[in-house]
């Protein structure tokens, strides 16, 4: 069954960037479409990006368009958010998801496999 690991996440100053993993064990994330997913405290969960099976379409949230990217390296069965110019609102625990089903979107519910989550907290 597959499962996913997160990391790269800490405490950044506003301005900062970090760069999330979510590494997958147990089988091939070829056939699986990734959303990296974030919850703050008292809110609700966010969709916030998505990238197809092949990688050749990717999906971001409005609140993070322009700041962050997110990439796959099939090889290395790890998928990746790169996160420029982060903000304190960015705070939150971040978490990726694989589906194999809807080839990925912002809405948690296409999702059967989640990771644990890492936090991200941005603050000087």
């Amino acid at each position: 069954q597959l499962q996913l690991v997160e990391s790269g996440g800490g405490l950044v100053q506003p301005g900062g960037s970090l760069r999330l993993s979510c590494a997958a064990s147990g089988d091939t994330l070829d056939y699986y479409a990734i959303g990296w997913f974030r919850q703050a405290p008292g809110k609700e969960r966010e969709g916030i990006s998505s990238i197809t099976t092949r990688g050749d379409s990717t999906i971001y949230a409005d609140s993070v368009k322009g700041r962050f990217t997110i990439s796959r390296d099939n090889a290395k069965n790890t998928v990746y958010l790169q996160m420029n110019n982060l903000k304190p609102e960015d705070t939150a625990i971040y978490s990726c998801a694989a589906d194999n089903v809807f080839d990925g979107g912002l809405g948690a519910s296409v999702y059967d496999y989640w990771g644990q989550g890492t936090q991200v907290t941005v603050s000087s």
